[in-house]
């Protein structure tokens, strides 16, 4: 008996009649990423207070008063800021006029780990004399 529908002719035949959705995927993403990029998205600001005329009062930048201190493990033992210091009654001298111009000054003690404990302890005794409290000492990580 001869079949009028063959196998081939079927396959064919439903193959003819499925719909490929690829390009209406394609056309979908596009005007996805259209209406993504067209969207009203709120705009985040921030306020500024600009001066609106050339003498309107401007306040400066605080720059932080620093001291800077040395203790070397050679002469000079001492350093104020990169002032070198001999004698110990040099230095204090110098400390005290500096302390007192400025005395909410903030002091950085930098101490080399081969100098001796001697002169930093003298200098931290000066410290604690005035007592100061808004001190940092700078510290090596060793490796």
């Amino acid at each position: 008996m001869i079949n009028p529908h063959n196998n081939l002719s079927s396959s064919m035949h439903n193959e003819s009649l499925s719909i490929d959705m690829t390009p209406l995927i394609d056309i979908i993403f596009i005007v996805l990423v259209f209406l993504l990029l067209t969207a009203n998205v709120p705009l985040q600001s921030l306020q500024l207070d600009v001066p609106t005329t050339p003498n309107a009062h401007l306040t400066p930048i605080t720059v932080e008063k620093k001291m800077t201190i040395n203790v070397m493990p050679s002469s000079p033992q001492w350093a104020i800021n990169g002032q070198g210091y001999e004698h110990w009654s040099e230095f204090e001298a110098a400390f005290n006029t500096a302390f007192n111009t400025q005395p909410d000054i903030k002091i950085i003690i930098a101490a080399d780990k081969s100098a001796s404990i001697e002169p930093l302890m003298r200098t931290l005794s000066l410290l604690q004399q005035h007592e100061i409290k808004n001190t940092q000492v700078l510290m090596e990580h060793s490796q």
